[in-house]
């Protein structure tokens, strides 16, 4: 018999060991298997596929649901501080945070509630904007200092480690009116929201120049496959589906999340 083929690494020489940090885009709630319900963490997850693609010889995967910086050095309900799955001989961590921070899954349901009261206009956009503020920018700007402190103390941790810092999938198109009755924002807010998940990336890209970790894009391969498109074809469920919990990446999403993080790791 052939012999078994060798597991890709990070490098020639060093056997990758793999911690998983992150919230529900990187847990993977609603898409079967779950492996913890508590945390909606998947068998299919990006980590998962990244995990058997690198052939690492250990992978703790400690993403959950809800989680934002926080949860990173403090308990989340039963679960214990990510931090804690790091070792000092870590050699790769991906780390998917910040839209808990800002509380983005609250933004997009203020949206759609006030989209289906006023459907022609931007009212979500006004809600956030009154007065000539941008609450939502300031959300992203005082999440940034979070994030920096996060990066410092994985490597802190976990010198050894390459640190990939994985972004956020286009969630809406930017002019979303052909599938009103699939994701319910008014007119105007579709740009709008899709603006903030730009300026939120752009952030976590920010703090990724730094020398010491990297930014992995899962926004641009993801355009074209957002919640207004038909099955088969979206990588954002537009609602609670078989297929992945509503407004999150179903499986092809992820793989798609997998597949940027593995082609980072290569350049």
């Amino acid at each position: 018999a052939s012999a078994a083929p060798a597991p890709v690494r990070t490098d020639d020489a060093t056997p990758v060991r793999y911690v998983a940090l992150g919230d529900s885009f990187s847990s993977g709630p609603g898409i079967p298997d779950q492996t913890d319900e508590a945390c909606g963490r998947s068998s299919r997850n990006y980590p998962t596929l990244v995990a058997a693609s690198l052939g690492a010889v250990s992978f703790t995967d400690v993403t959950c649901a809800g989680a934002d910086t926080r949860h990173m050095t403090t308990p989340q309900g039963a679960a214990n501080p990510q931090f804690d799955a790091l070792r000092p001989d870590t050699t790769l961590v991906t780390l998917g945070i910040g839209g808990n921070d800002l509380d983005l899954a609250g933004v997009l349901t203020r949206c759609v509630l006030l989209g289906k009261l006023a459907p022609l206009g931007a009212p979500c956009k006004r809600s956030y904007t009154l007065l000539g503020t941008d609450e939502i920018g300031s959300r992203i700007a005082a999440t940034a200092p979070r994030v920096a402190a996060v990066l410092d103390e994985i490597h802190g941790r976990s010198p050894q480690a390459r640190v990939l810092v994985v972004g956020y999938p286009a969630i809406v198109p930017d002019d979303g009116t052909a599938c009103r009755a699939a994701v319910p924002l008014a007119e105007g807010d579709f740009a709008w929201f899709r603006d903030k998940q730009k300026q939120l990336n752009s952030m976590l890209a920010r703090e990724t120049g730094n020398g010491h970790d990297t930014y992995v894009d899962a926004y641009a391969p993801s355009i074209g496959h957002d919640a207004c498109k038909p099955q088969g074809v979206r990588w954002i469920e537009p609602e609670q589906t078989a297929e992945a919990a509503g407004f999150h990446p179903n499986a092809a999403g992820h793989r798609s999340t997998a597949d940027a993080a593995l082609a980072t790791l290569t350049r």
